[in-house]
Formats: C-alpha cells, sequence, structure tokens
C-alpha cells in the first residue's frame, strides 16, 4: 500500500503541473482569443524547467521531478504554438516580427512559432554550456537551483500583472488558478516530506502566495468591477500576451 500511494504521488508530480492547462489550452480553442493568457507563463515555466533540468546534472534529485519538467516543457511549446497561431490569424495587418530580428521592444512577440522554438534551443544551448564549465562548482549549482525553482515560484506573476493592467480577469480560466493552487500546495508538501533540495520548499511557498493573490483577484474584478486605467499599449501586446 505504501508502494502505491508513493507511486501515485510520483505519477501526480510529473502530469499533474499541466493539469491546469488543459482548460486553458480548450478554452482559446473554443474561442479562437488568446488574450486572458499571459504567454510569459509559459516563458517563465520554460526557463524554470530548463533550468532544473541542469541542476540535475549537478545534483540528482529525484526522478519524478526531471521529468515533471520534460512534461512541462513540452506543454508549454503545445501553448505557444496555439496561441501564436490564434493570436496571427486576428493580426492579419501587424507587420511580421522574428526572432531574428533581434528586436528588444518585440521580445517574446513574434509571429510564428519556430521563433519560440529558436529562442528556447538558443536559451538552452547557452545556459548548457555555462553549466557544463562549472559543473564542479557547488555554489554554481546551488545557485542553478534557486534559479530554477525561484523562476517557477514566479508564474504567476505575469498573469498577476496582467489582471492588474486589464482591471478584468476576463479570459482568464479560473479552473486554471485554482488547479495551479492545489498543485502547488501538494508540490510545495511533497517537497517537504520527501526532503527536496531546500530551494524547492521555500519557493513552492511562494508560489502558493502568488495563485493566492491571482484568486484574490478573481474575487475584487468579479464582485468591485473597476475602470481600466489608461495605458498606452504595446503595438503587438494586443493579442500578444
Amino acid at each position: 500500500m505504501q508502494q502505491l500511494v508513493s507511486w501515485g504521488a510520483a505519477g501526480a508530480m510529473v502530469f499533474g503541473g499541466v493539469v491546469p492547462y488543459i482548460p486553458q489550452y480548450r478554452d482559446i480553442r473554443r474561442t479562437q482569443n488568446a488574450e486572458g493568457f499571459s504567454t510569459y507563463v509559459c516563458l517563465v515555466l520554460l526557463v524554470a524547467n530548463i533550468l532544473r533540468i541542469l541542476f540535475w546534472f549537478g545534483r540528482r534529485f529525484e526522478s519524478p521531478l526531471l521529468w515533471q519538467s520534460i512534461i512541462m516543457i513540452i506543454t508549454m511549446l503545445l501553448m505557444l504554438k496555439l496561441c501564436t497561431e490564434v493570436r496571427v490569424s486576428n493580426e492579419l495587418n501587424i507587420k511580421r516580427r522574428s526572432f531574428a530580428d533581434f528586436d528588444l521592444n518585440y521580445f517574446w512577440h513574434w509571429s510564428k512559432f519556430t521563433d519560440y522554438v529558436q529562442c528556447v534551443l538558443t536559451f538552452t544551448g547557452v545556459t548548457g554550456y555555462i553549466t557544463y564549465l562549472w559543473l564542479d562548482s557547488s555554489f554554481f549549482v546551488e545557485t542553478l537551483g534557486f534559479l530554477a525553482v525561484f523562476t517557477e515560484a514566479m508564474l504567476g506573476v505575469p498573469q498577476l500583472y496582467r489582471n492588474y493592467q486589464n482591471m478584468s480577469t476576463e479570459g482568464m480560466s479560473v479552473k486554471m488558478v485554482l488547479m495551479w493552487t492545489s498543485g502547488d500546495t501538494f508540490k510545495t508538501v511533497y517537497f517537504i516530506l520527501n526532503q527536496a533540495p531546500f530551494q524547492f520548499s521555500i519557493c513552492g511557498l511562494l508560489q502558493v502566495f502568488v495563485d493566492i493573490a491571482i484568486l484574490l483577484q478573481v474575487y475584487l474584478y468579479s464582485h468591485y468591477p473597476q475602470k481600466p486605467v489608461p495605458h498606452t499599449a504595446h503595438p503587438a501586446s494586443t493579442k500578444a500576451l
């Protein structure tokens, strides 16, 4: 029985992280509107999980956490692909932007999914090479692990800020955030009970606090509608975030 519970917990760790994005993915496909979802969430998770995989080479933590990162990277690429296709189909007159332009004003606002893949591969190659050079340094490895989990802890911040900008949570899947909260709570408890590296537990708690802040936005903006604050929109930001 104990072994079955252990396997169940490991399976929940591997696949549980992607479950919250299923309702958001379905909503975007159904409505053909990606405005309510910030693709910077994808950026945060891609960076965090790539760094976590590199951290594994320096400090071999549990295999379920490694597989979780691999599955999450695949999921975020699928989310990016859908959001990019939907956004481009709704912005036929917008000038096409690509990763090869190296224009920081349009970073993560490109017109093709392949541009995002190029960016991810470039980041992986650079960080992978740096990790290879410094893999024998325990300070570097521990710092890498902290950056990985701290970046993931900031997952909800882009969505939190987007909701604040819009003074609304319309278009954002509340189910996704509820699943974030329950999943992050479970994950943090899992880290603590399994004595994962201390960086995981600390940043897991931070992630839960951010999730709760987003749920508070859902309550406040639904019960006390706010007047949007006027601000200058990015030329490509209307549907790119």
